[in-house]
């Protein structure tokens, strides 16, 4: 199945406000899986040391999603002075390391150190057992649906978070 560019059909109606139940919405849903993956993810990594707010930076400094300090705040959706109380706990555990950029002082560059590489060899075995065990009964073909189909949702939410316009603007 191929993903579709979002705006490619209208929006669709499929909630109403007169029979909204916060149980079957999306957005509840996913916000309880991400929760339960989390929780799990976070029990087997307690063993390492490693809480939920220092294994996910962790994750995108190993796999090379950031390397600024901003940029790490911005992806984990964190203000700078909780990006920095982080940064100092993980310092102090020394998994991470942090320098000037040479090109620009301003910017803070963030680094796994050999010891924090070293945990990170962990984390993919770790989540993929964790993510398994949430796909449990699904077949090959429905696992690569689920992706697809939440790969559209991601897009069309990208799509509307960009947009000039609101979900419901009369003008379109």
């Amino acid at each position: 199945m191929e993903d579709k560019p979002s705006g490619a059909d209208p929006v669709s109606a499929f909630y109403q406000a007169e029979d909204y139940r916060p149980q079957e919405s999306l957005g509840w849903l996913v916000k309880r899986i991400m929760q339960s993956i989390v929780h799990a993810a976070s029990k087997q990594l307690a063993g390492h040391g490693l809480t939920h707010g220092q294994w996910q930076p962790l994750m995108r400094l190993r796999f090379g999603c950031s390397s600024s300090a901003a940029a790490l705040a911005k992806e984990l959706d964190m203000d700078a002075g909780a990006m920095t109380r982080l940064l100092d706990r993980l310092e102090a555990k020394g998994l991470t390391r942090r320098q000037r950029s040479s090109s620009d002082r301003r910017i803070v560059m963030v680094e796994l150190t050999e010891e924090g590489q070293r945990l990170t060899d962990v984390l993919p075995e770790v989540l993929s057992e964790v993510l398994n065990a949430h796909l449990a009964g699904f077949s090959h073909e429905e696992w690569q649906l689920l992706l697809s189909l939440l790969r559209r949702v991601l897009a069309n939410g990208e799509a509307l978070r960009d947009s000039t316009t609101t979900v419901n603007d009369p003008e379109e």
